[in-house]
């Protein structure tokens, strides 16, 4: 096959959905042991460009990245214009698979969309006035179009199921991986005082202001080290004391931040996923994590929940998991060997297949 993936996600700085996309690449290419051909494809600024080659380091595919002014609102406009077909940018394909950054019409070939989860519907005030309108469109548009939906988890799969109506045999659950550096071996950040670390974009989906009363209320020498960047809306009040704001981390620079905590907590109340979990596992760091039933199959039976809206909850829980640290650590250990981008990129592939 000739499959065309819209990598628009990594012209910026790579979180959450970045870091999905370049390892489902890793994991196709694997996969493909050179049968397919794998086509990156993105309309970019220069700026965007740069971004992109530098996430595509090391992955073996052909690359199409047209430098265009102002790519967004080009993105936007092509896809709601409906003209014209992909191919007349990449030429020919078997499969074309894009993000929720643009929806391009095809003249043939499988038609392939990846939802991560569907929070600007579920839960507009959540995201950004601009996501919700971008991500809104492209999910009604893939509901009537796409002949595979990818999704990061069964929850996620049976959320688009019974919120899009989006057949079961067309939804196809692709679970994210863990890249070769997240492990227990390696270099560890040292703040000079034990610390809890927490991964997140600064959103109101990720709760942080609870979290942060829950450290408040733990006192003693446990410092809360906070990586991530400014998202959009109320902001958490971090200028506290015990609190270390380190803002955003990239990729490389995260197993370091994990392996150096004494515990990872995500208080998020909703996500398609949970990747950080995983990376913090697989790190060897025990685990409190939301009891919201989006995050099950990111912890498995490897975490401390907890009431993401209970700030006392999470208090205990982080002292808990301080407290059964060498019993969580295997446990989590097991659990994120369980997810690997080869398996991601069989999952892609194997979807695509059976929809020819």
């Amino acid at each position: 096959m000739r499959i065309v993936v819209d990598v628009a996600p990594l012209s910026h700085r790579r979180t959450g959905v970045g870091n999905y996309v370049r390892g489902s690449l890793l994991g196709m290419v694997e996969a493909a042991r050179g049968e397919h051909e794998l086509v990156a494809f993105a309309p970019v600024t220069p700026h965007g460009k740069r971004e992109v080659e530098s996430a595509l380091d090391g992955i073996d595919l052909d690359r199409r990245l047209p430098v265009v002014p102002a790519a967004h609102v080009l993105r936007t406009l092509w896809s709601r214009a409906g003209s014209p077909p992909v191919e007349s940018a990449v030429g020919g394909f078997d499969v074309f698979h894009f993000s929720d950054w643009m929806y391009p019409p095809q003249r043939g070939g499988v038609r392939s969309t990846m939802i991560h989860d569907l929070v600007p519907i579920r839960f507009p005030e959540w995201v950004h006035p601009r996501t919700r309108r971008m991500h809104g469109a492209k999910y009604r548009h893939a509901a009537r179009t796409c002949a595979v939906v990818i999704v990061n988890s069964r929850f996620t799969g049976d959320d688009v199921a019974e919120t899009l109506g989006v057949p079961s045999e067309r939804i196809h659950v692709a679970y994210p991986g863990v890249e070769a550096g997240f492990t227990p071996e390696g270099p560890l950040l040292d703040l000079g005082r034990p610390y809890a670390l927490t991964v997140a974009t600064l959103e109101p989906r990720k709760n942080l202001a609870t979290l942060v009363e829950a450290h408040r209320r733990l006192g003693g020498e446990l410092a809360l080290a906070v990586a991530g960047a400014a998202g959009w809306g109320r902001q958490p009040v971090l200028d506290a004391p015990g609190i270390v704001r380190l803002g955003y981390t990239p990729p490389a620079q995260l197993p370091q931040l994990y392996r150096g905590a004494g515990v990872f907590v995500y208080p998020s109340l909703f996500e398609g996923f949970g990747m950080p979990v995983l990376e913090a596992m697989a790190c060897g760091v025990p685990c409190v994590v939301s009891s919201h039933p989006s995050l099950d199959e990111a912890c498995g039976d490897a975490a401390v929940r907890a009431d993401p809206t209970d700030p006392a909850a999470i208090a205990a829980a982080i002292e808990r998991a301080l407290a059964e640290r060498d019993e969580l650590v295997p446990l989590g250990l097991a659990h994120a060997r369980r997810f690997t981008w080869l398996e991601n990129g069989r999952a892609h592939l194997s979807a695509w297949e059976a929809a020819r």
